[in-house]
């Protein structure tokens, strides 16, 4: 027991560190693109790199679930991102407010998200029928999203958020931003988290592949937030991903599905998706005029 308390203290600290540095260095001498993809790299490579802690530490079945679940929390905070950027134009926040509002945000939802990774982790344990449940959760949410790609969010309808305002009607713009970033997010971990819980149900991993997906957020929302139209098929990518991870908890009972194998189709159509989305967007490009002969 002590041993698993200073295992999950270690790595608390750990991510608590990573987003001090996150918050004060990022963005310090101002967010220029250049240092968007440079922070968004080291923050890709620093979760990519805790794959080889888990294979040390646990074996190689431990690093591929950790890598497995870290790719599908990655890609879809891709989709979250977007989301926060038609949250923060609702609210008309300007440029230079949006990153202080996020990282507190991501604090919030880090909060939330280890809280609903015990739940799941307590309910799967206890009654492991509900691995049937999110499967078919998963399957319906990746049918959803597949077919209503280009869902308008309404942050003033927040449940929280319009609760808030009843309770306290001088709520503040900002406080109204974080309480709606974060009840979105933790939305979002509805579909999210069943999907890594379909490829290990070790809560440690559940839950750092989550807080490694989370670091970085802020500088890959100021560097993708731009660029939501270059993305036309991710959508479509994480949708596949989401059928095929809840199909994978629906044959449980039947065929346990390998981890190498969901970690192949996971990379497999997100490339794809990704790839597709590009050669797509850059195809509808319309040509520069030749310039005439001097």
């Amino acid at each position: 027991m002590s041993t698993q308390v200073t295992i999950w203290g270690g790595l608390v600290l750990a991510i608590l560190g990573f987003l001090a540095i996150d918050f004060f260095l990022f963005g310090r001498r101002g967010i220029t693109f250049r240092s968007t993809v440079l922070w968004s790299i080291f923050w890709l490579v620093l979760g990519m790199s805790f794959t080889f802690v888990m294979g040390a530490w646990q074996g190689r079945d431990a690093a591929e679930e950790y890598l497995a679940g870290y790719l599908i929390e990655r890609s879809l905070s891709i989709d979250n991102i977007f989301v926060f950027a038609l949250i923060f134009a609702s609210f008309a926040i300007p440029m230079n407010k949006q990153g202080r509002l996020l990282s507190i945000g991501i604090v919030m939802a880090l909060a939330m998200r280890a809280v609903f990774i015990v739940a799941g982790a307590a309910l799967l344990d206890a009654f492991h029928f509900t691995i049937y449940l999110f499967g078919l959760l998963l399957v319906a949410t990746g049918i959803k999203l597949a077919r209503h790609s280009s869902e308008e969010v309404h942050p003033e309808r927040n449940i929280v958020l319009r609760g808030m305002k009843r309770i306290w009607p001088g709520t503040t713009v900002a406080v109204a931003v974080v309480v709606v970033l974060a009840t979105t997010d933790l939305i979002f971990a509805i579909d999210s988290i069943p999907a890594i819980f379909a490829i290990t149900e070790d809560a440690f991993i559940v839950f750092a592949a989550n807080a490694f997906a989370l670091l970085g957020l802020r500088s890959l929302y100021f560097l993708l937030a731009g660029m939501m139209d270059r993305f036309a098929y991710l959508t479509h990518g994480l949708a596949i991903v989401l059928v095929w991870v809840g199909a994978k908890m629906l044959l449980t009972g039947v065929w346990k599905v390998p981890t190498w194998l969901s970690l192949l189709v996971i990379v497999g159509v997100l490339a794809g998706a990704i790839g597709l989305s590009f050669f797509s967007t850059r195809a509808k490009e319309p040509e520069k005029p030749a310039e005439a002969p001097q």
